[in-house]
């Protein structure tokens, strides 16, 4: 059986407290997972600053060098599973389907998606940093665009405080490495895979070990980290992250409530744009906080509900181990049953209708070869006030709503990402006016698709390092 050990400063630490890791499919331990307490976390920050100092003089460029390795390592690397143990990149893929309900095609594809983030740093950096000259995070101070500039590293170590949901939340903390900043990650209980994987082809494609600590923990460990790590990353639902929200500190990442929106002018043409909404709604399986959750149209939206429950109801249950299969199970078989209670529960509130039901798409909670699934679901809103006109939830779920412009921008935040289909100058201006829509898309760009140049959801750069006044005398 494997064992997944804790990460301090890179190296690997046996704790006598574990907790099992299970297939979802048939309860078989997969994988025993050592557990970090808060006195060993707090030990370990209290380090940080030699750690950091395990930098040294590696530069920009190599340190753009070891994120390329790091990449091709992660996908098809012989990488150590603890002490004793390797891994290969299939057997990654197997191990992650079987403990979070992710298909091996979306495992895959989330590993490609890491593999691109890893290969194209430079150019995520470029998004975050405005292209700045890397070599001055390294020197403390240089030239750029004809200015003296310095900036001030903030915190020794970023912590990172993750999800099951996804792999592909992975990537935010990605650039702290070649930003010369190590990180304390606390992975998801259902999901240790990913982290321990990247921290382990970044080591061997040559990045100090230091730069990892790594920290499976209760949730009371995990709020040593974001307490004493100076600056953070926090991953989680509206009730893991609101005490956070007002710490500066705390970098956070929750409930996404990403929109596609039609003007007037462009709402009577929704079929001819079936393929970007099914992919914003369905793409990596609906998991994600980019995925679209609603639908804002003023005209049209019956229509254009059944028409996208019809296309979704292709989406079948299927088997993990199907590389077609694109729906994702449920780890936390109650978990996937109190949502159904819950999308049916607010139903009984008049202005919605679940349209997919209507349909054929039966029973919303299906159980198969051992995995509990949400097939995919669409409701109508008559009423852009009902409570399911703007919730998110972790599958295929989608809100058509039906709202003229006026209503629309006054609804419309927050949302993470906004893909807004009009030519109406008066819409786009007031939608750039918003200040709750953190990604904003004019014209059919899938709200689950990334720019590389452009920061994601907030800015890492920013996040730990700030700029200072210098002057040096000539």
């Amino acid at each position: 059986m494997s064992h997944i050990p804790i990460l301090r400063a890179g190296r690997p630490y046996k704790s006598l407290n574990r907790t099992a890791l299970r297939d979802i499919r048939t309860g078989e331990v997969v994988a025993q997972v050592s557990q970090a307490n808060r006195g060993l976390i707090a030990k370990d920050l209290a380090r940080a600053g030699d750690n950091q100092a395990a930098f040294g003089e590696l530069g920009a460029d190599e340190l753009m060098a070891i994120c390329g390795k790091a990449a091709e390592l992660f996908v098809s690397g012989d990488l150590p599973l603890g002490e004793d143990e390797s891994q290969t990149g299939d057997e990654y893929v197997a191990q992650l389907s079987s403990t979070t309900g992710l298909p091996v095609a979306l495992c895959r594809g989330n590993m490609e998606k890491t593999r691109r983030v890893l290969v194209e740093m430079r150019t995520v950096l470029g998004g975050l940093t405005r292209d700045l000259d890397l070599g001055i995070l390294q020197s403390g101070w240089g030239e750029h665009n004809g200015r003296t500039l310095s900036f001030q590293r903030q915190v020794d170590v970023l912590g990172a405080v993750l999800p099951n949901n996804s792999p592909g939340v992975h990537t935010l903390w990605l650039p702290s490495i070649p930003l010369r900043v190590p990180v304390a990650l606390k992975p998801g209980g259902q999901e240790p895979w990913t982290a321990y994987r990247i921290a382990q082809a970044f080591m061997a494609a040559g990045c100090p070990p230091e730069a990892f600590g790594f920290y499976p923990a209760d949730y009371a460990a995990a709020t040593e980290i974001l307490l004493r790590c100076g600056r953070s990353l926090l991953f989680g639902g509206d009730a893991t992250v609101a005490p956070w929200k007002v710490d500066p500190r705390v970098e956070v990442h929750g409930t996404g409530r990403s929109k596609i929106i039609f003007g007037a002018d462009t709402a009577a043409a929704w079929p001819d744009h079936l393929g970007f909404l099914l992919q914003s709604i369905a793409g990596n399986s609906g998991r994600s906080c980019i995925n679209a959750s609603g639908v804002w149209t003023p005209q049209g939206g019956g229509e254009m509900a059944e028409g996208l429950a019809q296309q979704l109801l292709s989406l079948q249950p299927g088997s993990l181990s199907d590389p077609q299969s694109e729906l994702a199970a449920f780890a936390n078989a109650d978990m996937a049953r109190s949502i159904s209670d819950s999308i049916d529960t607010l139903l009984k509130t008049p202005g919605a209708e679940d349209v997919s039901a209507r349909l054929g798409r039966g029973e919303r909670v299906v159980e198969l070869d051992g995995c509990t699934f949400l097939q995919p679901t669409v409701i109508h809103c008559t009423d852009a006030d009902h409570p399911l006109a703007n919730v998110e939830y972790l599958f295929p779920f989608v809100s058509v709503v039906d709202a003229d412009d006026d209503a629309v921008i006054e609804r419309v935040t927050p949302s993470l990402v906004v893909s807004a289909l009009t030519n109406d100058p008066s819409l786009r201006h007031r939608l750039l006016q918003c200040p709750g829509i953190d990604r904003l898309n004019f014209g059919p760009v899938p709200t689950n698709q990334v720019s590389f140049d452009q920061p994601h959801e907030g800015n890492l750069f920013e996040h730990l390092y700030r700029q200072r006044s210098f002057a040096i005398h000539s």
